[in-house]
């Protein structure tokens, strides 16, 4: 095996060694210090917990996963179309800019009431608080690779007769691509904080509920067992854009980072 074949074997292993690794230490550092399991449980407490409560945890992974990829999917539908509404004229971008970046800053968990008040306790308000939280960085993503367009480009693709539709089908769009893929990874991890937002506000299913019924019950295992489902879900998720990223948008990472 080559010293490259070697560098490559390592980094492919070293997501799961370092993951083993940090569980390890962790498991130590409980029995170690005696910790008791309401203040931090050991993994085998939560792999214990994972096992006792598959049944439940199967069921509300499942339930957060749907309501994630569904609000995902309306913010990237939505955010694609706003973006390149924003980065079509200054004139929208002058207007509309400001109110995004006001409604950003409110913390959706105070939208979560609203949306209870307009939908009712379930599914809906999950959708929404992971589509409104997802939705800000894929607008200016694709906003800004549209905005990266020279304007000496502009000058003489308009010299050559090319039109403001013509620029931005042609040059605008196929440059935002790779921001807007990009946009992507950030913007499902912000999907799945949405979601468990709302179910441990305004649900009667998913991991937010359950951990937050867990909590009231002082099962703290369960509750860290939420949380590594809610971990395991948004690394493959993340993993899923990455992959699509690099399958759509590949011609823009030419240079790689070292091996080893």
């Amino acid at each position: 095996m080559s010293a490259q074949s070697k560098g490559i074997a390592w980094v492919t292993a070293a997501p799961w060694l370092y993951t083993g690794g940090l569980f390890i230490v962790w498991e130590l550092a409980v029995r170690v210090f005696n910790l008791p399991p309401y203040l931090l449980p050991a993994p085998t407490n939560i792999a214990g917990a994972i096992w006792q409560y598959w049944p439940a945890i199967w069921k509300n992974s499942l339930q957060t996963l749907y309501t994630t990829t569904v609000g995902f999917i309306l913010a990237v539908v939505g955010g694609l179309a706003l973006g390149i509404l924003v980065g079509w004229s200054r004139f929208i971008y002058a207007g509309l800019y400001p109110l995004m970046v006001g409604f950003n800053a409110i913390p959706k968990v105070a939208v979560v009431p609203i949306l209870v008040i307009w939908f009712g306790i379930g599914t809906i308000p999950a959708i929404l608080t992971a589509f409104l939280i997802a939705f800000f960085p894929i607008v200016v993503n694709v906003a800004t690779g549209l905005a990266t367009i020279e304007p000496e480009m502009e000058d003489v693709l308009r010299a050559l007769g090319a039109k403001k539709m013509d620029i931005m089908l042609k040059v605008g769009i196929p440059r935002s691509m790779p921001y807007f893929f990009g946009s992507l990874k950030i913007a499902i991890t912000l999907a799945f904080v949405g979601s468990v937002i709302a179910e441990t506000v305004a649900a009667n299913s998913g991991l937010g509920h359950m951990m937050l019924a867990a909590q009231s019950q002082f099962n703290v295992p369960l509750v860290w067992a939420g949380l590594i489902m809610l971990a395991i879900e948004g690394i493959i998720m993340y993993a899923v854009m990455a992959w699509v990223e690099m399958r759509m948008t590949g011609w823009a990472h030419r240079s790689q980072m070292a091996q080893v």
